[in-house]
């Protein structure tokens, strides 16, 4: 029976789809809801690529809703060229994946966010992998909030790392890094999961080959995915070994919080454009002295997790 409801926020690329991939397998969750941002692609895209992956792994039942179509200081949004590179035109690998029957919900995402704050509190397990855009909205409409959902585990973020925007800047916490820190002061029981850790974790064509040998529709659209994204890691020169597991290690830690070392920290992000001090992932000096809800993870169990996503993938595959 599962023990959490789970909210997932995703900007859906490759590693997305296997976060999606591990919430609708994974017995503890419920997953109630999916609200699209933007980011690895346009929020129209990463919506209508969650309901063909939720089609694709038999989740129809599951909604998705919309959430904001660019950052908080901004009244666009273009998909970088080094996204397109990585996640593919599409954000999933330039494949074609046959189209949910389903539509994305007329509600915002925004508003689901907070009624469902509001309606399973303590319950509720809400999991950004993409900017943080729309928890900032959702708390700006209704401060409440912060104090409500049960635990919030976001992909983003590097404290012990270099960035990969900047030295500094992790790609999520770059595309909003306004928004990212009213989260890390407001939003309590927060858990940071960022490159610091999901760098550790790998993935290679020796895996995604187990997928490919199941013969199923799912498993062969899913290794040919992450396929796409282990090429691109290779030939841009990210990691020559594997791609990393970014967004499923954020799912893995909201269920199950021992898969990561983490330390209690209060968090904030800069923004300082002119100083070119932009989106930091740092602690907050002025509360130091403050009780700290924040948990940074920067050791991972990797071996243990790696195997437990292979065995939650395949499944979900082999259905």
């Amino acid at each position: 029976m599962a023990s959490v409801k789970m909210i997932l926020d995703l900007d859906t690329g490759v590693d997305d789809a296997l976060a999606l991939a591990w919430a609708v397998c994974d017995p503890r969750t419920d997953l109630i809801g999916v609200i699209a941002s933007y980011g690895n692609t346009l929020v129209e895209t990463a919506a209508q690529n969650t309901l063909d992956l939720l089609h694709l792994l038999g989740a129809d039942n599951v909604p998705v809703f919309l959430g904001e179509s660019h950052s908080s200081t901004t009244q666009s949004f273009d998909v970088m060229p080094i996204s397109k590179a990585i996640h593919g035109d599409n954000g999933v690998g330039n494949i074609d994946i046959t189209r949910s029957p389903r539509q994305v919900e007329t509600t915002s995402g925004i508003d689901f966010l907070i009624k469902m704050a509001h309606q399973y509190q303590d319950e509720l397990v809400y999991v950004p992998t993409g900017p943080l855009t729309n928890l900032s909205k959702a708390l700006t409409i209704d401060p409440e909030i912060a104090h409500l959902i049960g635990n919030t585990t976001l992909m983003g973020g590097a404290l012990t790392v270099p960035g990969n925007v900047t030295p500094f800047t992790e790609a999520n916490i770059h595309q909003d890094p306004e928004a990212a820190d009213h989260v890390f002061r407001e939003q309590e029981r927060l858990t940071m999961v960022g490159l610091d850790v999901t760098l550790r974790t790998l993935l290679t064509k020796k895996h995604t080959q187990k997928w490919r040998d199941l013969g199923t529709k799912a498993g062969i659209i899913y290794a040919d995915l992450m396929d796409y994204y282990i090429e691109a890691y290779d030939q841009l020169g990210i990691d020559h070994r594997g791609a990393a597991l970014h967004d499923p290690l954020a799912v893995a830690v909201a269920i199950d919080p021992s898969y990561v070392l983490a330390i209690p920290l209060n968090m904030r992000v800069t923004y300082d454009q002119e100083s070119g001090d932009y989106g930091r992932t740092i602690g907050d000096r002025e509360r130091l002295l403050e009780d700290t809800t924040t948990q940074v993870a920067v050791g991972v169990k990797t071996e243990r997790f790696v195997r437990d996503f292979m065995d939650f993938m395949i499944a979900v595959l082999n259905d």
